[in-house]
């Protein structure tokens, strides 16, 4: 065999070995290949009987679920001064008042016992306070006469008064007749002399409704114009105006003169009257310092005593034509003012003690029970109207359940729920920063 054979020989067994050994690693790496993708497959499956497993086994029944305590109370609220707001009013027996004066301003801060405003009847009832006034000088002068005796002088001196009374009246009783007269005499020349123009005004009115007539007739027939028929109806019209005017004068002039009769009249009499009680009190007073007696000193006393009680009540009505402030506090809002009737449902002013401002917030009926007496709570602005926290503290607790009064933002709240009204007294802080932010909305949390 030739060298050139054997080396052909041997490529070959060279090649076929290569061969051998490249198809072995390929089997080998191919059963590697399925065992981990057998291994994976298992793993997977016994992962998911593991979880199906547990998600069909049945809850431990034996072990109950607690629900989260809750930490806080949130309520609806609305922020007002301490003591609530006070709207100022007359007393009722003082209906139909008006506002004379006001004293204050919106905003202004007031103390207890200052004066609000004045009502329109006061100059009446310091009038009355003047009038019981000089009542108990009186009263108290015919005690002191009584209890110092009669004297010729002070008899003299009654008995000039007495008959300066009875001259007075008889002066006003001759004087009487004359301004009657003279008014009456008045009212009948007014009447003649009004009756006299009437007349004339008449005849005139006559005149230029046969004028208008006679202008009427030749207006239709063509012989004049229309403006000329026109300008005859208009001195007609003013004939018939200044014969109603006359008439109108008249009637009004002789009212006057009538009515000026009757007010003559009155005033005589309530002179007259004014003057014989006066000489019957000054006869009485005569009589009395004419003798005196235990009995007349205690009935003088008794006089005093009435007269100082009438002065107590009169000055009373008076001090009722005085609004004062109950309390201090800041004036929020003026209803009334000076001129206008007194606001039959709000008063004259708001009154309210802002130094000291709390939240009234209505916690659900549901939650009353956790609410107690000292706790904290966190007040915040629902819509903005401040922007920091408040502080507070429970003060008070409602005995009644009601309605809502603040009204939710929120369309689908419920608001007919029953709620407990929960007074929170805001610290001093607090206080001052919404002093000027009396009925706001607010968000109360009060913490349990």
């Amino acid at each position: 065999m030739s060298e050139s054979a054997v080396s052909k020989k041997s490529r070959l067994a060279i090649k076929a070995q290569a061969q051998l050994r490249t198809w072995a690693i390929t089997k080998w790496r191919c059963a590697i290949a399925i065992s981990l993708l057998g291994l994976l497959s298992g793993a997977t499956t016994l992962v998911y009987a593991l979880r199906l497993r547990q998600n069909q086994s049945p809850p431990d029944i034996s072990t109950p679920t607690v629900s989260p305590r809750l930490e806080a109370v949130s309520a609806l609220g609305r922020l007002e001064p301490y003591g609530e707001v006070i709207n100022l009013a007359p007393a009722p027996n003082q209906g139909g008042a008006k506002v004379e004066k006001l004293l204050v301003k919106e905003g202004e801060t007031v103390k207890k016992g200052q004066p609000i405003a004045i009502l329109d009847n006061f100059q009446r009832r310091q009038a009355t306070v003047d009038v019981a006034r000089q009542a108990v000088n009186v009263a108290q002068s015919n005690l002191a006469i009584v209890q110092a005796g009669a004297k010729t002088g002070e008899i003299q001196a009654q008995q000039a008064t007495i008959e300066k009374l009875e001259a007075e009246l008889a002066g006003e009783t001759a004087t009487h007749p004359e301004i009657m007269a003279r008014l009456r005499a008045e009212l009948a020349g007014e009447q003649q002399e009004q009756t006299a123009t009437i007349e004339r005004l008449q005849a005139e009115l006559q005149d230029a409704e046969r004028e208008f007539q006679r202008y009427q007739k030749l207006a239709q027939d063509g012989v004049i114009s229309t403006s000329d028929l026109e300008q005859r109806q208009l001195e007609l019209e003013q004939a018939r105006e200044r014969l109603e005017e006359a008439r109108a004068r008249r009637k009004k002039t002789v009212n006057t003169l009538n009515e000026s009769l009757q007010e003559e009249s009155a005033k005589f009499q309530k002179t007259t009257n004014t003057l014989n009680k006066q000489i019957q009190e000054a006869k009485a007073t005569l009589s009395r310092i004419a003798e005196i007696r235990p009995v007349d000193v205690e009935k003088e006393q008794a006089e005093v005593n009435k007269a100082i009680a009438e002065l107590k009540q009169a000055q009373t009505d008076l001090d009722l034509s005085y609004i004062k402030a109950p309390s201090d506090g800041q004036i929020l809002k003026i209803h009334s003012y000076p001129g206008e009737m007194v606001d039959s449902e709000n008063g004259i002013v708001e009154l309210g003690k802002t130094d000291q401002m709390m939240v009234i917030a209505e916690v659900y009926e549901s939650d009353i029970g956790r609410v107690k007496v000292g706790q904290k709570a966190m007040i915040k602005s629902e819509n903005g109207t401040f922007t920091n926290t408040l502080q507070g503290t429970v003060e008070q607790i409602g005995l009644q359940i009601g309605k809502k009064d603040v009204l939710n933002t929120d369309p689908a709240a419920d608001v007919d729920v029953r709620v407990v009204e929960v007074k929170i007294l805001l610290t001093p802080e607090s206080s001052r920063r919404v002093s000027g932010l009396t009925y706001a909305k607010v968000v109360a949390e009060i913490l349990l």
